[in-house]
């Protein structure tokens, strides 16, 4: 165990005493009648996955495990013609819903059971496992991806979507890495999405289209559920008749799981976002050469696109048109570089983060984490890098020798300190009942916090300079 890893199972193991049973992996009850077979109880745990069966039998409630299996087959009678009522365990423990976590664990040691029947009230909810009970404390992300795999409906998902939030708070409060948690969030995210698609598309829309997260969750840098950024690539030819209720609902679903509908309307609910292949060509040049000015913007949102489900060969398709009709466009990169650019700092802003008493707030994503963000964008744009990631991104420009690696680690450690800031704050702000958002005051900052904060912005004004350099921004 690494020293950054001992506060996570600290806090982890404080997780297990104080947390109820129903908010660990509780698997849904399989009932078998005590008079079936055993070869055919067999069949049943096979067909769902599963090492055990809850086995009615008269007014008695048992449990038939794989363990039981093993004793059944020292028995004379043969498994085909042996009832499950006869190998059965008829005296099952029990533990409530409500009951904390500690509680279980204490009745499997002194039962020396592995696994307790869950009620709620009268109610059967399910079966706790010894081994989901420790995956709760080892492996808490673990857990909920098992949920998100596992999901039958929205609503179980929407569970699912509820523990990520608050697996972020544990692994904050932790002093687990930023750049830690955005990966496991991201990872978990796309599993979410994925799955909620499967549940509302139907599989011939799905192996004809790609659904695509962008901006930063299609980097893999959102933690905190921000708005709905997604994009739906059809193949040509692809004509689905409830294409909108498929997407509204998708929406919906997301809203539901905390993610806001996009106030810019960048989702698969917008006829823009949800194209067939051709025509999603022209738009990008549209927005290449065209007039809009919101083409450059959105042209960044779609760079950043990663498939979470379907055809992701319709995503590498029109990834390679762009790079194609953006070969030789110098001026236009610097256009679109020029937006790392556009926030300035507001006056005096290294005096006022050296004392407490400053209310103005400083908007930690237009000042710090977009100027980089956007700047390994257009540097990635121009040199025809895949990576979607930031720091990927940094680290393959390196390697080809158009950034310093100084600066990119430079950048890379004020991103990560920006980004833990931003959640930080963001989190005080989720408890305290208001809407996270990107502004910090100075007055708002310990000490500790100040002075990275100072040097990190200082980072960045150098790498806009080189941008502007790099770029000829000033020649704009």
């Amino acid at each position: 165990m690494t020293p950054q890893d001992a506060p996570e199972t600290q806090r982890e193991f404080l997780s297990l005493v104080t947390a109820r049973v129903r908010e660990a992996y509780v698997r849904k009850p399989l009932y078998v009648d005590g008079g079936l077979d055993l070869v055919s109880v067999c069949r049943e745990l096979s067909a769902r996955g599963a090492t055990h069966a809850l086995v009615r039998d008269g007014a008695r409630l048992g449990i038939f495990t794989t363990t039981d299996l093993r004793d059944a087959l020292l028995r004379e009678v043969p498994p085909a013609q042996l009832p499950v009522r006869e190998v059965a365990r008829f005296a099952l423990v029990e533990v409530q819903a409500d009951a904390e976590i500690f509680e279980a664990l204490w009745l499997m040691v002194r039962h020396r059971v592995h696994r307790l029947l869950v009620r709620d009230g009268t109610e059967i909810v399910g079966v706790l496992g010894q081994l989901d009970l420790v995956s709760f404390v080892a492996r808490h992300s673990h857990l909920i991806a098992l949920q998100i795999d596992e999901a039958a409906s929205i609503d179980e998902l929407a569970v699912a979507a509820a523990r990520i939030d608050e697996m972020v708070g544990l692994l904050h409060g932790s002093g687990i890495f930023v750049e830690r948690i955005a990966r496991l969030c991201s990872e978990l995210n796309t599993r979410l999405f994925a799955r909620a698609w499967a549940l509302l598309a139907p599989a011939a829309l799905v192996a004809q289209s790609c659904l695509l997260v962008m901006g930063s969750e299609g980097r893999g840098e959102q933690i905190l559920k921000t708005d709905q950024d997604n994009a739906l690539l059809l193949r040509d030819g692809c004509d689905f008749t409830d294409l909108e209720g498929v997407t509204r609902a998708f929406s919906d679903a997301l809203t539901r799981f905390g993610y806001p509908p996009c106030a810019g309307g960048i989702m698969v609910t917008n006829p823009l976002w949800r194209q067939p292949l051709r025509a999603f060509r022209e738009q990008l040049r549209d927005w290449l050469h065209g007039a809009d000015p919101e083409g450059p913007m959105r042209l960044a949102i779609f760079f950043d696109a990663a498939p979470v489900a379907g055809d992701a060969s319709l995503l590498d398709q029109a990834r390679a048109h762009l790079d194609r009709i953006l070969a030789g466009q110098d001026s236009y990169l610097a256009r679109f570089a020029a937006a790392a650019d556009q926030f300035q700092e507001p006056g005096n802003w290294f005096t006022r983060l050296t004392t407490r008493r400053d209310e103005q707030p400083l908007d930690l994503k237009k000042l710090g984490t977009f100027p980089i963000v956007h700047g390994a964008r257009a540097l990635a744009l121009q040199h025809g890098v895949r990576e979607l990631g930031t720091a990927a991104r940094l680290q393959r420009l390196v390697a080809l020798g158009h950034v310093d690696a100084a600066l990119a680690k430079d950048l890379l450690d004020a991103l990560h300190f920006l980004m833990g800031l931003r959640l930080s704050h963001q989190l005080r702000q989720r408890a305290g009942g208001a809407r996270p958002g990107n502004e910090v005051r100075p007055s708002e900052l310990g000490a500790l916090e100040r002075e990275p904060l100072r040097d990190s912005l200082a980072i960045v004004r150098r790498f806009r300079g080189f941008l502007r350099q790099h770029f000829h921004l000033d020649a704009l």
